[in-house]
């Protein structure tokens, strides 16, 4: 029986690492519904995603699959590899920001932010293809931003405040822009929350999807967001606007 767990094991290496190396095609909705629609052709931007995004691919089939220890060994190392790849992500768009002289917080707000939650976002658009609800694709959301704020602050601050007091200094976070910035984020956040609730009408069927007109206004809504918050916050960050 061992010989047989190896050998599966072994084939489903093989499988992740031959669905890495293949040009696969983005199935839209209706390809999906029909069973027996023919297979697509990859188009040039499937072939520019597939190459940009191939390094990430082989990283990640290595990941042992789930047939190993019920998957607790898949769950683990997934998110040793994702937390790598954030680190590497995030200290990448840092060096930026310092090679075009941004100042720390709009890096911060832009680049850095914009880095680390790429995870996040091929998570939640996988989530919310795969799944019938919106639930897990905006509780992935959520829960993420729940523990950077809370894990992620919280753990640093407090690490940080125990080597200090240890070395008999004591540890202070000067005031910066970031009371302006989060008022911002909040007020975007709670428009966010109500466009998903009024997206719940019947005449759109819900928080994600819907006809075309109703799905790009959205998107196009919450894209407008994020660079206004960028904007708005870089400006004050400069001392073009008065914060407060």
């Amino acid at each position: 029986q061992k010989a047989n767990n190896s050998m599966i094991t072994e084939l489903h290496l093989l499988e992740q690492f031959t669905d890495a190396l293949t040009v696969q095609a983005d199935d839209d909705e209706e390809g999906e519904e029909d069973e027996e629609a023919e297979e697509k052709v990859p188009s040039m931007s499937d072939y520019i995603m597939h190459f940009l995004t191939l390094p990430w691919k082989l990283i990640f089939a290595l990941i042992p699959p789930t047939s190993i220890y019920n998957g607790y060994p898949t769950f683990v190392i997934a998110i040793i590899f994702i937390g790598l790849c954030t680190a590497v992500i995030g200290d990448v768009a840092g060096h930026l920001g310092c090679f075009i002289n941004l100042k720390d917080c709009v890096n911060a707000i832009a680049f850095v932010a914009l880095g680390t939650s790429v995870p996040d976002t091929f998570a939640s658009k996988t989530a919310a293809i795969e799944d019938e609800s919106a639930d897990a694709s905006v509780g992935n959301v959520t829960g993420s931003n729940a523990v950077n704020v809370f894990l992620g602050i919280g753990i640093a601050w407090t690490m940080a405040a125990i080597y200090h007091e240890s070395q008999g200094n004591s540890f202070k976070v000067p005031v910066g822009s970031l009371g302006f910035s989060v008022t911002i984020f909040c007020i975007e956040a709670g428009l966010a929350i109500l466009i998903l609730f009024l997206r719940r009408n019947p005449a759109i069927g819900g928080e994600l999807g819907g006809p075309k007109l109703y799905k790009t206004i959205s998107a196009a809504i919450f894209v407008f967001f994020w660079v206004f918050y960028v904007a708005i916050s870089a400006l004050e960050a400069y001392g073009k606007i008065d914060g407060f």
